[in-house]
């Protein structure tokens, strides 16, 4: 190679800005290789060797091995391949360290007992068919029974969190939380007979039409008199408990006297809990949905005024 311009380690270190021991440690592994050797054994390098270390150290940066950059340098595989490939494997890392991060967060926030922390950890790192199991058995559990069928597909859809593939921090804990809530065993029984309570009211035959639920009903009424700040005690209300009861006896086709008073406040009671709010907030967080308004200060008011006007 006479007359060619040939770079000493220490040149190649001047104009790369990498070490002289890094760049023997790429040159001993067959990454950037001499051309030729001086008398005395020093290393020669071509002036192709500084844009081939300037490529060695941004892939390097990216986190690439010293296998795959060699085979880049080398020309065996293309920048691309190699690219997309530690891409996915970036991404799966990426992944793992969200629900770590989303699993720790939740556990500074909550504070859970050991016990609770690795089933926080189990429930973050389920498969989507895990995840779709835990979920399908809670569904059943809680819709399947005499009165269930097809009238409670919707119910189960409205009712079905689906993750994305890539969720946001946020998103995990609230499926976290959500699936523990699914698993617990008051939090079924208290679901399971809120709905068997509004398929016994519902209309049957499979051309009946739907109606209300009384929670919707009292939603729609009392949920104005509820954001104007009317008092269940105030004698405005009074107003309104009449419009609530009149509502519920034409929609359920009962007269309107004490006896649907009390019914309606035992239904209004039952589903007065907190962890049913919860839940549908989970819920939209997890499925990316608006956020639903909350019913318990809608039901807090009704059950009140009710029981305020039953013990006049």
């Amino acid at each position: 190679m006479d007359g060619d311009i040939l770079y000493s380690i220490g040149e190649l270190a001047r104009r790369t800005g990498l070490a002289v021991k890094t760049i023997r440690f790429y040159s001993d592994r067959g990454i950037v290789a001499p051309v030729a050797r001086t008398h005395a054994g020093y290393r020669r390098y071509a002036p192709e060797a500084v844009a081939r270390l300037a490529l060695v150290r941004t892939l390097r940066e990216l986190g690439l091995g010293l296998d795959a950059v060699r085979q880049v340098v080398d020309r065996e595989r293309t920048l691309g391949e190699v690219a997309a490939e530690h891409a996915a494997a970036l991404d799966v890392q990426i992944s793992i360290l969200r629900l770590r991060r989303a699993v720790l967060t939740a556990a500074a926030e909550r504070a859970p007992t050991p016990e609770e922390m690795e089933l926080m950890h189990r429930l973050a790192t389920l498969s989507e068919a895990e995840r779709r199991h835990l979920i399908d058995d809670f569904l059943d559990n809680v819709l399947d029974g005499p009165h269930g069928g097809p009238r409670l597909a919707a119910v189960r859809r409205s009712m079905t969190p689906e993750l994305p593939d890539r969720p946001a921090d946020e998103q995990v804990r609230a499926w976290v939380e959500l699936a523990e809530l699914s698993l617990d065993a008051d939090f079924r029984a208290m679901v399971r007979s809120l709905v068997a309570d509004h398929l016994v009211e519902a209309p049957q035959g499979a051309h009946a039409p739907p109606r209300p639920d009384v929670v919707a009903v009292a939603r729609d009424l009392v949920g104005p008199a509820v954001a104007s700040g009317i008092s269940p005690h105030a004698p405005q209300a009074d107003e309104i408990v009449a419009a609530l009861t009149a509502r519920c006896a034409r929609v359920h086709h009962r007269p309107d006297d004490p006896a649907l008073r009390l019914w309606l406040l035992h239904r209004l009671e039952a589903a007065n809990d907190p962890r049913r709010d919860r839940y549908f907030r989970l819920l939209a967080l997890v499925n990316g949905w608006p956020a639903p308004d909350r019913l318990s200060p809608v039901l807090d008011w009704s059950v009140t005024a009710l029981r305020t006007r039953a013990a006049r």
